[in-house]
């Protein structure tokens, strides 16, 4: 094995691709008749925006367009560039075009420009001063102005298979810069990369490295585990990842399937996801999707959030297990969460109603005077504790019927007993209209 040198390039470098032929994966845009493989094909470079996880090849692409037509290519970072960056690029794209060469602009993270950035960018290609390529981990349909996205085809690069990150670790171990790996070794290389593969060169980088400080002939999936311990944690915590995984907690819970809650729940948990968003969340799951069908949902989301406050991570972490596992089993009703927001929109667009003279407190005499809580019927002293036939809506306003419990769990016997009450309810309006009791 050779000892790595300070003098040589990172990994990542030497195992870039020079040709399309050299790129791993993404062959469902670079495989023959494949859609970029046929961009590149055609001689006439285009606009676009690749999409795609971290460590996907975006970077790569975009090198390999601009040796495929023959372009300069100037990369400005989103990160750290801003107007400045772009005016330059466009002074040396005006050069170049003055002397018949053309050029490739590649904006890396686009998403993180600002739209009055992003804008300056439209004049520029829709004269054909420079093909823009741009590059972004986050949906362009939210991220990119629609006149720039309206401009560029979009690209969607996928996450790097196991095979293809297999391959990626042979072609390093070619290279001799690292002894063997073990099978279980490289097994977990692959898991914890995750479809990234700058993520599994870095990892490279770092045993390449260690292995020559302790002389290994071999890289043991003991001594791989020791060296990287928890510095590759699989989850991105920001991003669209972060919005997709829990969406898909939150519908399985939703859904009342158990095991995939908890498989979603431990994938942000191994993501590194501060558990206390998670059972912030589930608190919300608990009043959106479970509600009165099974009120001790609220209460034990609580409770579970209490627990890992006093125990914190990992006892804390069993607490939120089992609040995920009892949320996804117990009944479900959204009906207060759509009467909630059925009455919010009602009194948006409504006017303001007077509150009844009946329902009005009457702390002063004055008030008294004026009839402020004149014939309130007292619930309690009314038989069964209700005032059949009382209103409590304003004056003239029909019942919005808001809140309809679903035939699940305790909201069953909530919608009886709304039956009993709206009978008597019924009953007593027919004796105040005729005189007669109803029967």
């Amino acid at each position: 094995m050779k000892t790595p040198a300070s003098n040589l390039q990172p990994l990542a470098e030497r195992l870039r691709p020079k040709t399309l032929a050299e790129v791993i994966g993404q062959q469902h845009l670079l495989g023959e008749g494949m859609a970029l493989r046929t961009a590149f094909e055609s001689g006439q470079p285009h606009s676009c925006i690749l999409w795609g996880p971290p460590g996907t090849g975006k970077t790569t692409i975009a090198r390999l367009m601009a040796d495929a037509f023959d372009a300069q290519f100037i990369t400005i970072s989103a990160v750290l560039g801003g107007v400045k960056e772009i005016r330059e690029a466009v002074e040396k794209a005006r050069l170049d075009q003055a002397q018949g060469r053309r050029m490739i602009v590649f904006v890396d993270e686009v998403h993180r420009f600002n739209k009055s950035q992003q804008d300056a960018f439209l004049p520029h290609v829709e004269s054909g001063l420079f093909t823009f390529v741009g590059a972004t981990t986050e949906n362009p349909s939210f991220e990119v102005n629609s006149a720039l996205l309206s401009r560029a085809a979009v690209y969607v690069l996928q996450p790097l298979s196991g095979p293809d990150l297999e391959q990626i670790i042979a072609k390093a171990l070619a290279l001799q810069v690292l002894p063997a790996i073990e099978a279980a070794a490289s097994e977990r290389l692959v898991a914890y990369a995750d479809g990234d593969a700058r993520r599994l060169l870095n990892a490279l980088e770092t045993l390449a490295v260690a292995s020559s400080q302790h002389g290994l002939d071999c890289i043991s999936d003991d001594w791989l585990l020791k060296v990287l311990g928890q510095q590759l944690r699989r989850f991105d915590k920001g991003g669209e990842q972060f919005y997709d995984t829990i969406s898909a907690l939150h519908k399985s819970v939703r859904g009342s399937d158990p095991d995939a809650a908890l498989y979603w729940f431990v994938r942000m948990l191994d993501g590194g996801v501060d558990p206390r968003y998670l059972a912030r969340r589930m608190i919300r799951m608990a009043s959106e999707d479970i509600g009165l069908a099974d009120p001790r949902a609220l209460r034990l989301s609580l409770d579970a959030a209490d627990v890992y406050e006093r125990l914190g991570t990992p006892e804390g972490e069993l607490a939120l297990a089992e609040c995920v596992v009892y949320l996804a089993v117990a009944p479900k009703s959204n009906a207060v969460y759509m009467a909630f927001n059925e009455a919010k929109t009602f009194v948006k667009k409504d006017s303001t109603r007077p509150v009844p003279m009946h329902l009005r407190n009457a702390p002063t005499q004055l008030m008294k005077d004026l009839d402020y809580g004149k014939d309130y019927r007292y619930a309690h002293d009314e038989e069964g504790g209700f005032a059949a036939g009382e209103h409590y809506l304003p004056d003239g306003m029909p019942a919005p019927g808001f809140y309809r419990p679903v035939e699940r769990g305790l909201e069953i016997r909530i919608a009886e007993k709304l039956r009993q009450l709206r009978a008597l309810n019924q009953a007593q309006t027919i004796v105040n209209s005729t005189g007669v009791p109803h029967v």
